[in-house]
């Protein structure tokens, strides 16, 4: 195993996956074998693969009956197929694969009888070491890709972008981030995105969270989805979660952030889309389907409102403007924990991971006084032609959550929004939820899967 853990480190500096291999006949060594897929332009080079054959060749017998192979990396598939069929003797390997090991991780191939040819297999040798060389490849080539994609996304200096390292192992959010600053509106700001499940799915949620959270909001919501065959997008507005955020406040405008996300909609080429909203998700999120409405199925959402300017803002949100205005540095993972203490301590620290200090807090600061209040605020025109959409022409279903525990945008809030969406049944109260429903968030998604997977309107 220490010859095969050679070739394993000869393969890392070629730049190809370290796997290894040795074949060994009566305690002598017959043949060595390296990962070079990428060298040979090859999917069939692997470290088993180029062994097997070249011990065939040294040997003048494709069948290795009375031979063991050393690999540093529990076989795949392909591989271990290619020793049933040369009669291997024996298959000696070090760390498990729990992505395509087809020696037990994943499958089994070598535990059916029915096969004409059974191939002991001993795991675990070295693994530890083996594992290691594996865990260290691929640590650099993260560190390489996340250079990569800072020089294909550079940070404009009207801006800051927060470290990767405080998004390190964040509980229950293990999806890839993507990126991209080319849409026409954000003039080089790079805004994250989920993006997970099949591009052609039966239905895309969109996820759209609000102030002061980001796309985390939706971790106990997004397997549930998946796990239904759909597609997630969930976007961090920009100044928020693994986005870009400008420096000054007044970067920020209801415009503005609209606009982005009607191109993101548009990139993406978002279809059957159900839109889920919540506080500022909803804000900007609801005046969205009028300017397309062939792209949405659906609404779902929780705890938001139509800022139209017709009536006052509710008293809740005027306290929450106010507190934001004297404390604009309060804790964002202390405030979502005090509403819900079943969140760990690690759960709450993830709401405060896109903050480091004060500079990247312009959007917090900024979001509360863009709530739209009068019949002129910036936001208000569009959020009254969104009302009228969803009163007059809006065809799909629709559903709604509330939290009971919300001071900010409660069930009164809710219920005149679903009064105002047609065909929208009554919000489904939930006693002990406050205004971050989504911490409740799984069996709301139960829920709407079940409910929007139904044919045919509410209305």
């Amino acid at each position: 195993m220490q010859l095969a853990l050679a070739e394993a480190r000869a393969a890392a500096a070629a730049g190809e996956v370290p796997v290894g291999a040795v074949l060994v006949r009566g305690g002598e060594v017959v043949a060595t074998g390296r990962n070079a897929p990428l060298q040979g332009h090859d999917p069939t080079a692997h470290a088993e693969i180029a062994a097997l054959r070249a011990g065939a060749q040294a040997l003048g017998n494709y069948r290795l009956s009375d031979c063991t192979l050393y690999v540093t990396l529990e076989p795949c598939a392909m591989c271990s197929g290619a020793m049933l069929h040369a009669r291997l003797a024996r298959v000696v390997f070090g760390a498990a694969d729990p992505k395509t090991g087809a020696a037990g991780s994943v499958l089994d191939l070598f535990a059916h009888p029915q096969l004409n040819h059974q191939t002991q297999r001993v795991g675990g040798v070295l693994a530890e070491e083996c594992g290691a060389l594996l865990a260290s490849f691929f640590k650099v080539r993260r560190s390489e890709q996340r250079t990569r994609a800072l020089a294909a996304h550079p940070l404009r200096q009207d801006a800051l972008r927060t470290p990767d390292a405080r998004f390190a192992g964040l509980p229950g959010y293990p999806w890839e981030p993507h990126y991209l600053n080319d849409l026409p509106a954000l003039a080089g700001l790079r805004l994250h995105y989920l993006d997970e499940g099949p591009q052609d799915a039966p239905l895309t949620w969109l996820c759209l969270h609000g102030n002061p959270t980001w796309s985390y909001l939706y971790r106990h919501m997004v397997p549930v989805f998946l796990a239904a065959g759909h597609r997630v997008v969930a976007p961090d507005l920009i100044g928020f979660g693994k986005s870009d955020k400008p420096k000054k406040d007044a970067f920020h405008t209801f415009a503005w952030h609209r606009q982005v996300l009607l191109e993101l909609i548009e990139r993406l080429d978002l279809r059957r889309c159900v839109l889920v909203v919540q506080d500022w998700g909803g804000i900007l999120g609801l005046t969205l389907p009028m300017e397309m409405p062939a792209r949405f199925a659906g609404l779902l959402a929780m705890n938001t409102l139509l800022a139209t300017g017709e009536q006052p803002l509710p008293p809740g949100f005027m306290a929450w403007r106010e507190m934001c205005a004297q404390k604009p540095l309060f804790g964002v993972g202390r405030l979502l924990g005090r509403g819900n203490p079943q969140m760990t301590e690690a759960e709450c620290g993830a709401y405060d991971a896109p903050f480091p200090d004060a500079g990247f807090r312009a959007a917090p600061r900024a979001f509360p006084p863009m709530v739209p209040g009068t019949l002129d605020a910036p936001g208000a025109a569009l959020s009254r032609a969104a009302r009228d959409f969803w009163q007059n022409d809006w065809t799909g279903r629709s559903l709604m959550f509330v939290g009971a525990q919300d001071p900010v945008l409660g069930v009164s809030v809710v219920r005149h929004l679903a009064a105002q969406v047609r065909g929208c049944p009554p919000p489904v109260v939930l006693p002990q939820a406050g205004h971050f429903v989504q911490e409740h968030g799984g069996p709301i998604a139960r829920q709407a899967v079940e409910y929007f997977g139904q044919p045919g309107p509410a209305a």
